[in-house]
């Protein structure tokens, strides 16, 4: 009947036609499960999956590629490591390229078109061996899907001014798959990120400046550096979304968790989530920040998890809340705040919070499974999910340790999380996701660190239909 009516009343047909497409019931079929690497520990501050907010993990014409590190011996922190890039075979994952000259310290993420060409985002240093810190060239290594054993073209993209970058990037690399474009993001100090932007014709065409929130309102203001942030790129609308990374800001909690750490002074921030956006990139300034969530009164802890862009110009963000990050903290601070983790979504439409939804709670009085995790995924009828990892324990007091599927639907419900039958769950993941040039799509793909297994580095896909 819905093609019968197509014929006759255009775009109704048309309508009906995507409305029975999108019935269909979400039932994850577990494909594959596979080792891509293993690792070794860096010692370093970063490891595989350090960067991300951006993904390790693209789909390029009809092709799976991830990106790794492998650490070099020889070498001495902070650059010791260098980056590999592996392809999905019949076979498995194979390693077909590897850094053969230089030494990094963060993982390399990836952006990849349909036309099968794969950019791989590095960052090495210009230092001696031998030498701890020191000055970085930011560049972008063009791959391709038929031929990815051939040495890449090398890109070193201009930056605004320029300045002196170090092997601390930070840096957020998307790409807008259909309309072949790039940007990357590179941070400086604790003042702003330096972005360049490469269009279709394969110039790096336009730079600029991200200056980060001013914190006015800090004992001591300062700005809020964010770091780690997810890059939607499309039709060069640019969405960002970066949490606070910044020392301590309060005097009293900082003193004690010094004593708490036995004098150790490694103590960074990470509760406050920024965003922002530009209709254009090429043309238009950043909008002024907004703060979506935060943490700040209680000492608590927030991850941005992902962020993806409607068909109506809407950001929609994931993020994980911790109501505070330490239990110390707490009964000393804070004894009537329960410790509970959170797992939340909102819509931001141009420049407006225009809804929030938890989608999972657990902790004290909140039941006993956790959802430190997740991610989107897109189909390509449009429906928006949410990938997750929960642990802990039952309702009957079993352990849990799995990950879970549940929609988010327009309407501004959730359905409850569908188990996904892994025989390994993934406890932290990248996915092939629109935000690194993928396509949306039916079959979920992840790579990341399953629970249990140490430094390896494994894949999984799902169907998500029959």
């Amino acid at each position: 009947m819905c093609h019968a009516v197509a014929r006759t009343l255009g775009l109704l047909g048309v309508i009906c036609l995507m409305s029975h497409a999108s019935a269909w019931e979400l039932s994850p079929q577990v494909t594959a499960e596979e080792v891509v690497y293993t690792y070794r520990n860096a010692d370093n501050g970063a490891g595989p999956l350090w960067c991300y907010g951006s993904t390790c993990l693209v789909k390029a014409g009809n092709d799976l590629f991830a990106s790794g590190l492998e650490t070099l011996p020889d070498q001495v922190p902070l650059n010791n490591v260098r980056w590999l890039l592996f392809k999905r075979t019949p076979e498995g994952w194979k390693q077909v390229q590897a850094d053969p000259v230089d030494r990094q310290r963060e993982p390399c993420p990836l952006v990849g078109f349909p036309d099968g060409r794969i950019f791989l985002s590095s960052n090495p240093t210009l230092t001696e061996p031998g030498v701890y810190s020191g000055p970085a060239e930011p560049r972008v290594l063009q791959f391709s899907a038929q031929g990815a054993e051939v040495p890449p073209v090398v890109e070193v993209p201009p930056f605004q001014d320029p300045p002196v970058f170090t092997e601390h990037s930070y840096r957020g690399f998307a790409g807008d798959g259909p309309r072949r474009e790039l940007v990357l993001f590179n941070i400086w100090m604790y003042d702003l990120y330096y972005w360049t932007f490469r269009d279709r014709d394969g110039n790096w065409s336009k730079q600029g400046k991200l200056i980060f929130p001013p914190g006015t309102e800090y004992e001591e203001p300062h700005p809020v550096r964010l770091c780690y942030p997810e890059i939607y790129l499309r039709n060069r609308e640019c969405h960002f979304l970066g949490i606070s990374d910044i020392v301590e800001p309060v005097k009293a909690w900082r003193e004690f968790k010094l004593e708490m750490n036995q004098g150790r002074t490694w103590d960074y921030d990470f509760r406050r989530l920024f965003y922002t956006w530009t209709p254009d990139i090429t043309t238009t300034e950043f909008q002024p920040w907004i703060e979506v969530a935060s943490r700040e009164k209680t000492c608590g802890h927030i991850s941005n998890l992902d962020l993806w862009l409607d068909d109506q110009h809407r950001a929609h963000l994931l993020w994980a809340e911790t109501t505070v990050w330490h239990k110390p903290v707490r009964d000393r601070f804070f004894p009537d705040v329960p410790l509970q983790t959170s797992l939340e979504y909102a819509i931001v439409d141009r420049g407006q919070v225009v809804q929030r939804q938890q989608l999972v709670l657990g902790g004290e009085q909140a039941g006993s499974e956790i959802a430190s995790h997740g991610r989107f995924q897109v189909t390509p009828d449009g429906r928006l999910f949410v990938v997750y990892y929960v642990s802990g324990t039952d309702g009957q007091g079993k352990p849990v340790s799995e990950n879970r599927i549940m929609e988010v639907r327009p309407d501004g419900t959730h359905s409850a999380g569908v188990p996904i039958a892994l025989q390994k769950p993934f406890t932290s993941f990248m996915t092939a996701t629109e935000r690194g040039g993928s396509p949306p799509s039916y079959t979920l793909h992840m790579l990341g660190q399953r629970a249990g297994e140490g430094n390896t580095i494994a894949y999984a896909s799902v169907r998500l239909r029959h």
